[in-house]
């Protein structure tokens, strides 16, 4: 009867997010009902101690310093956003690559990679760039279907390049089951992974990832040079000294901002909420010196700060009450013991989580995936000796593959909503196939070389 109410719960909470009900009370509401049901109904199988306690970790969530970092870098992300600095990028890297074939292209892959390093916000980025890059890639006589794949794809390297929001919660959840686990198999010195570790690891595969986008367009546009053109002569109004220094003024701030945050949580001076303190205060800077900071837009950034930020501890609450009401039943158990059993042993494993939470990435946000199913999966897979830092960038690579996946990816409806009607729906789709692939690919490397992961957190924390 426990497997029956465990499907039930899961079955359940989906129909209630299908139907469109806010995620964080259709995870709290679902879980409460369930636990009613299980107290008055089914004593003899449910559990109640795990929802009794729940009042403990709600305290520690909001003792976590660690997530005072999300507020902060979205309010980083966002100010950015309204700052311009995504519409002086694409301006002046379009005309620094523009004599090449491709080179508007090239362009918007490094400025969305920028971006994701400044901002860490999937959606905006991917609006921004639309809005912005996909009228002029197209008035520039590039394929439709190319263009659409490239804005989706450089705008969803917000999932894997840190400082990411998706990296923080993932750290932490990571970080809180890594310890337990060690604990329950009777390590009392447990190691321990913080979100900069999991920063580091997603260093090089995220660049890894760019370099893979870059070398695709290189050969598309050796081998299909009339989908990629050149920027026309007339196009290029700054040329030589005026930009180069052009190019330096836009360029050397977002770095300037990138290196100061990212910099000092790997060199280990500052932890990830002092480096994003330092990133919100970076962005109001940098807004400053663009002209784009006023009261309106000031309160506007904060505004919008508050939601996204209640909106993700509000998930992380609705989260907590279903994860005790899954344990309740036996959930957890019944999860191990479908994963210890599998063919193939860690292999096997991972790829039936792997393959689960992409097909999850289409009906759910990465906010709700991570903090529901990283506390259910995770303590099997690090039973099994998997390494806590690469597991989490082998999900960030799979969640934003996902996000990226016709019919359902959440970029390619954030692409559609601001796209010109020229461009259609199997525009999109088609375009966003080659960079799928290429994430698939990352997948496949990463997993014959998890040190692509490791390697650098090792290095910087020993």
């Amino acid at each position: 009867m426990a497997e029956v109410m465990v499907i039930l719960l899961v079955v359940g909470v989906l129909l209630v997010l299908m139907s469109g009900f806010p995620v964080a009370f259709a995870y709290a509401g679902t879980a409460l009902l369930f636990t009613l049901i299980g107290t008055h109904f089914f004593p003899d199988i449910y559990d109640y101690t795990f929802m009794a306690t729940r009042h403990n970790s709600l305290y520690r969530l909001m003792l976590n310093p660690t997530l005072i970092a999300v507020p902060l870098f979205v309010f980083m992300g966002v100010m950015l956003e309204r700052s311009k600095v995504a519409e002086e990028l694409l301006d002046t890297m379009g005309m620094l690559f523009g004599p090449l074939r491709g080179g508007l292209g090239i362009s918007v892959i490094i400025v969305g990679m920028l971006l994701a390093a400044s901002t860490g916000i999937v959606g905006a980025t991917v609006v921004t760039m639309g809005l912005l890059s996909l009228p002029t890639m197209l008035k520039r006589k590039y394929d439709p279907a190319l263009s659409s794949g490239i804005i989706c794809a450089s705008g969803t390297l917000g999932q894997i390049i840190p400082p990411s929001i998706i990296l923080i919660l993932l750290g932490d959840q990571l970080a809180t089951e890594y310890e337990n686990a060690q604990l329950a198999m009777g390590n009392f010195s447990p190691d321990v992974v913080s979100v900069g570790d999991l920063f580091a690891g997603a260093l090089i595969p995220g660049l890894l990832l760019v370099g893979l986008y870059l070398v695709y367009l290189i050969v598309i546009a050796i081998v299909k040079p009339k989908a990629m053109p050149a920027l026309p002569e007339a196009d290029r109004t700054l040329k030589g000294s005026a930009l180069l220094l052009r190019s330096l003024k836009v360029l050397v701030p977002p770095l300037l901002l990138i290196v100061s945050v990212l910099g000092s949580i790997l060199a280990g001076a500052a932890t990830p909420t002092e480096a994003a303190s330092v990133g919100a205060v970076g962005s109001i800077i940098l807004a400053a010196a663009y002209r784009q900071l006023n009261k309106k837009i000031l309160l506007e950034v904060m505004q919008r700060t508050a939601r996204v930020s209640s909106m993700v501890f509000m998930i992380f609450i609705g989260a907590l009450l279903f994860s005790a009401t899954f344990r309740g039943y036996g959930g957890d158990k019944m999860v191990e013991a479908l994963l210890t059993n599998l063919p193939g042993g860690v292999a096997g494993a991972m790829l039936v989580v792997m393959l689960v939470m992409f097909f999850l990435g289409f009906i759910l946000d990465f906010i709700e995936i991570t903090l529901v199913m990283v506390p259910i999966i995770a303590p099997v897979l690090f039973k099994m000796n998997v390494d806590p830092v690469w597991l989490g960038v082998m999900i960030g690579v799979n969640l934003q593959t996902s996000f990226l996946t016709p019919p359902f990816g959440f970029s390619l409806f954030y692409l559609r909503g601001v796209a010109p009607q020229s461009v259609s729906t199997t525009h999109i789709y088609k375009g966003v196939v080659p960079f799928i692939l290429l994430q698939i690919l990352m997948l496949l490397i990463l997993s014959l070389w998890p040190g692509l992961a490791t390697w650098l957190p090792h290095h910087f924390s020993g």
